[in-house]
C-alpha cells in the first residue's frame, strides 16, 4: 500500500512540475485543422485560377483532423461561433503516439481555438 501511495505522490509531483511550469505553458503550439486532402498533378495545379473548385476526399459532415505541430491530436466538427468565426468542436481525441522514443501526450484538450 505504501508503494502505491509513494507512486501516486511521485506522479503528482511530476505532473505538477510539467504542467505548472510557467515556461512550458508559454511554449507556442501551431494548431491546424485539415478539411480534407487531394492529389493533383502539376499540370492540374497550374490550371487552377480564381473560381476553381478543388474537390477534397472528405464529405461535408465528415470529422476534420486537428494537428498540433503537424501531429494528429484529435478529430472534430467544423462549427460557426456566435461571433461568426469558424471553429472546431473536438469530438474525439487521438491516442498518444510514440515518436523517436518520446511519448506525445494527447489525452486532453483545454480551451478553445483562438480568434
Amino acid at each position: 500500500m505504501t508503494d502505491k501511495r509513494e507512486q501516486e505522490n511521485m506522479n503528482d509531483t511530476v505532473l505538477r512540475r510539467v504542467f505548472d511550469d510557467e515556461a512550458l505553458m508559454e511554449v507556442s503550439v501551431d494548431l491546424s485543422v485539415v478539411l480534407g486532402r487531394t492529389l493533383l498533378r502539376v499540370y492540374q495545379l497550374l490550371k487552377l485560377g480564381r473560381g476553381a473548385v478543388v474537390e477534397l476526399n472528405q464529405l461535408l459532415n465528415d470529422p476534420v483532423e486537428i494537428l498540433a505541430n503537424e501531429i494528429p491530436i484529435a478529430k472534430g466538427e467544423v462549427i460557426v461561433t456566435d461571433e461568426g468565426y469558424i471553429g472546431v468542436k473536438i469530438t474525439e481525441l487521438t491516442p498518444s503516439q510514440k515518436v523517436s522514443g518520446a511519448t506525445l501526450i494527447s489525452k486532453s484538450a483545454v480551451g478553445s481555438f483562438g480568434k
